[in-house]
């Protein structure tokens, strides 16, 4: 490697003398350096965009993962959180009958988080992850462990990955907030903490 460059250097100085290469660099280096430092003010607002056919490639579908679901759960603007979960199932039921099944989706969970926290199987904290939730609910009551879980599946499956929604999925959130009523009805153990 020291030949090469020993080699290139001689070759260059044979056309150009060293000092004025040296200049040159330090040249380069300066223009490099305010140009970076000024960088947004010389770029173009709108780049020229050249107008290429576009082939639209499948999409591929993601294998569902093994490990727990861990998602927050949106919140539309507008939305009032002290609003009870009877309100929240009759938004879904409109929301269904609209066709609008993925926000229905949404809707029975919220309903189903007001519910748990109405009974104090949880505590209302912001930022909270269905996952979370799920994990503190189970602490509290076990037996809504996997209604719970399977609900945040669903909502995971069709606001994160995108799966268009259809009425099967508000039938089987219904179901599923019909199973957590069920276990939220029964009274506690006496080992389970509340």
């Amino acid at each position: 490697m020291s030949r090469w460059w020993t080699e290139a250097v001689a070759a260059l100085g044979d056309v150009l003398p060293l000092p004025l290469v040296a200049l040159l660099v330090v040249l380069l280096a300066g223009v490099v350096a305010l140009a970076w430092y000024h960088f947004p003010a010389w770029v173009p607002r709108r780049l020229p965009r050249l107008r290429l056919p576009r082939w639209r490639l499948p999409r591929r579908r993601r294998r569902k993962a093994d490990g727990p679901v861990s998602v927050a759960v949106p919140r539309p603007r507008g939305t009032d959180d002290d609003l009870p979960a009877d309100a929240a199932r009759s938004l879904a039921d409109r929301l269904a009958a609209e066709g609008r099944y993925a926000e229905a989706v949404r809707e029975r969970l919220r309903a189903m988080v007001r519910r748990l926290v109405a009974v104090g199987a949880v505590a209302p904290r912001p930022g909270m992850t269905v996952t979370e939730l799920t994990d503190a609910a189970a602490r509290a009551r076990p037996p809504v462990d996997p209604p719970l879980r399977a609900a945040g599946a669903l909502f995971a499956e069709l606001w994160y990955a995108q799966r268009p929604a259809a009425a099967d999925h508000d039938r089987r959130m219904r179901e599923l907030a019909d199973d957590l009523d069920r276990a939220l009805a029964t009274p506690p153990a006496d080992g389970d903490i509340r």
